[in-house]
């Protein structure tokens, strides 16, 4: 099995900053995709930014500029670095990755249980 487990979310102010992480652990032969997606309440979840499988990078229109995100293959962990924060990023933000836990495996999505991130005056 894969675990995801994410960290880092919390209470911050308009205009702070906040990093979260993603740490993946069990059995992993590769990761083929990694991204992180939110959930604000009301709404359906979008993908905030991610790496595909080829290897670039894709971010949401509204996160561009002010989101980056960054992985430590050694570590299998993946990041989110949230500058400029506004109170609509207000979300619960989800770590996904395409897994493939073995070179025999086909490849699955694993989620993490997501952090919740507030930006509030």
């Amino acid at each position: 099995q894969v675990q995801l487990v994410e960290s880092g979310g919390g209470l911050v102010q308009p205009g702070g900053s906040l990093r979260l992480s993603c740490a993946a652990s069990g059995s992993i032969f590769s990761i083929n995709a990694e991204g992180w997606y939110r959930q604000a309440p009301g709404k359906e979840r979008e993908l905030v930014a991610g790496f595909t499988s080829g290897g670039s990078t894709n971010y949401a229109d509204s996160v561009k500029g002010r989101f980056t995100i960054s992985r430590d293959n050694a570590k299998n962990t993946v990041y989110l670095q949230m500058n400029s924060l506004k109170p609509e990023d207000t979300a619960v933000y989800y770590c996904n990755a395409r897994v493939r836990r073995s070179i025999r495996s086909p490849p699955n999505d694993y989620w993490g249980q997501g952090t919740r991130v507030t930006v509030s005056s």
